[in-house]
Parts: structure tokens; sequence; C-alpha cells
């Protein structure tokens, strides 16, 4: 089977392809162009350089948020379109358990978080219970990077954790992962290319039966749009 994986989330995006259960090709968003442009021709070239077209395609996975509206939007239309004219199986997944999945061990926890701006990050508490089974802790979420090691602290009882990240500069020096560290735990940089992991899990979950109905495939944006904030909390934009 042919998978196609594509993560718009933010900027550092890919789309990889997978033949029989192998990475075939790996597409990086490099350029900081626009996904709108960038997405079409990333695809073409990652199938051409799969030996493979997009007919030939029996899965599409897409990460389907945390991250930008533009960027989450942009990968999501483009899969609910192709999967309704072509009639592909589709799933969608959370781009913070691919970062999670990519450092675990055997079992444990694995906190995973990427830069939201504005100070922020989104976060994620997964925990790996052995037998390709993975649960997350509460919910997704944006925070301040420091309060994300404090909550994740609080919530993983004492255990040790794994702690997978795009952005470690932004937890480094920080008071509570100072604690952390002083615990021997280590920030680990999971890489970009996070396609291949979402075609990976994407097919891991096809092997389940989970799929998405692409009229139902919908995004995971945690934040609210700036918009949605101020007609719902003016108050909070001033007078």
């Amino acid at each position: 089977m042919i998978t196609l994986g594509i993560d718009t989330c933010e900027a550092r995006g890919s789309v990889a392809v997978r033949r029989d259960g192998a990475l075939a090709s790996l597409q990086k968003h490099e350029s900081g162009e626009d996904y709108s442009s960038w997405l079409l021709p990333a695809v073409d070239r990652g199938l051409r350089a799969a030996g493979a077209t997009l007919r030939e395609v029996g899965l599409l996975a897409v990460a389907a948020g945390p991250g930008s509206f533009t960027g989450v939007r942009v990968g999501l239309t483009t899969v609910k379109a192709w999967a309704e004219l072509f009639g592909i199986e589709a799933v969608g997944v959370s781009r913070l358990e691919v970062m999670a999945r990519q450092v675990a061990e055997s079992t444990g926890f694995v906190a995973a978080s990427f830069d939201a701006q504005r100070g922020q990050v989104f976060g994620g508490l997964y925990r790996n219970e052995g037998k390709g089974s993975w649960r997350l802790i509460e919910q997704e979420m944006v925070i301040a990077p420091d309060e994300f090691v404090k909550w994740v602290a609080r919530n993983s009882y004492g255990e040790m954790i794994r702690w997978s990240t795009l952005d470690p500069e932004l937890f480094a020096g920080g008071p509570s992962w100072r604690e952390r560290a002083a615990k021997g735990e280590t920030l680990l940089h999971c890489g970009d290319g996070l396609a291949a992991g979402v075609a990976a899990l994407g097919e891991e979950r096809a092997t389940q039966g989970k799929f998405t109905d692409s009229v139902l495939l919908d995004a995971n944006y945690v934040r609210r749009s700036d918009a949605e904030i101020f007609w719902k909390d003016p108050a909070s934009h001033g007078k």
C-alpha cells in the first residue's frame, strides 16, 4: 500500500510517502513559501520520487493539529478534497502524538511540545502503555513552557519523563526545567520531517479500522483564533 502523509501545522512541515510499510520519500518545507503554493508541488515531487501517482495512494494521513490556523487548514482541506474526489481512505492524527512516539521507549510518560509563539508552547503528555497502546493524559494544551513542565511533573506520578520537542531552547534555563534536569531528564529533539511519522501512525490506525470520514475530518487547533477571542472575550482587548 502507498500512504501519503502531510504535516502543515507550522513552518517546519513536510510531505512523506510510504510504500509497503517503509519510507519511500520525504519532502521538507524549507523554502518559507506559503503552504497554499508549496503543498501540491511538494506532493507531486514526493510521489514521483517514490515512483507513484496520487491515484495509487491507498491512505491519506494528515496532522490535524495543533498548530497555526492557516497551516492546519491547508493540509486538512487538501486531504478532505482528495479523499472525496478519489475515494481514498483518510486518517487524521495529532502532531504531538507523532512527536511523542518518535522518542518513546517501551513504556512510560512522554511529554511532547513545540513553539506556539506568543511565549507559549503546544504541549501534550502521553503514556506509552506498551504493545502499541498510547493514552493522552487529560488534553493537549497551549501554555507557557515553564507552566507546561510543572503540569507534566504533577501528572506523571513521580515517574521519569521523556521530553520530545522541536524547540528545546524554550525550556532550557527555566526554573521548573532545572528541577527535571537535576533528576537526569533531557530534552530530546525529535527532528523535523514529521510527515513520516504522520504516515506511519496513520497506517497503524488504518490497520485498526480507525479511519476518519472525510466530512468529519476536523482540526484540533487547541488555541482559539484571535477573532474568536475578541468576540467571546472583548474585555481582553480593552475598551
